[in-house]
């Protein structure tokens, strides 16, 4: 059954350049209304448990450590088709691949350091929303 919220991250690299204003921006004019929003620092722990699933892969460690190494900022949208329309909003993993007027193509850099995050399914919305806003009920 699909809902009608997905969860996100401004990752370090768009918060340190500056983007967070304009990537909001963009997900308000793309109708997304904002549910929860917290600005963070992710502890080693954290990375590792919200990364689990990419563990066994080369890239953890360099992954880890990106993510640990400022602020993000955490929140959970809410729309119609919520996780489809936000990962078309913010295009393909790689910014040089991505789409024209995205959010990857706008503000990132590399397939590593790519500016947001988007929950690829609802369960994995629902489960990264409850992992950043513990003890609030978002879904």
């Amino acid at each position: 059954m699909a809902t009608n919220r997905t969860f996100t991250m401004i990752k370090p690299d768009a918060v340190e350049n500056g983007h967070t204003g304009a990537i909001l921006e963009k997900i308000n004019a793309a109708g997304f209304r904002i549910v929860a929003l917290k600005k963070t620092q992710m502890t080693t722990r954290d990375a590792e448990t919200f990364y689990a699933i990419h563990k066994e892969r080369p890239f953890f460690g360099e992954l880890v450590e990106f993510m640990t190494r400022g602020p993000i900022i955490a929140a959970v949208l809410e729309k119609d088709n919520a996780v489809e329309d936000f990962r078309t909003l913010i295009g393909a993993t790689n910014p040089a691949e991505a789409a024209e007027g995205t959010i990857r193509k706008l503000y990132a850099t590399s397939i590593g350091e790519n500016a947001v995050h988007g929950s690829d399914s609802d369960e994995n919305a629902e489960i990264e929303s409850n992992f950043h806003f513990a003890g609030r009920e978002m879904f």
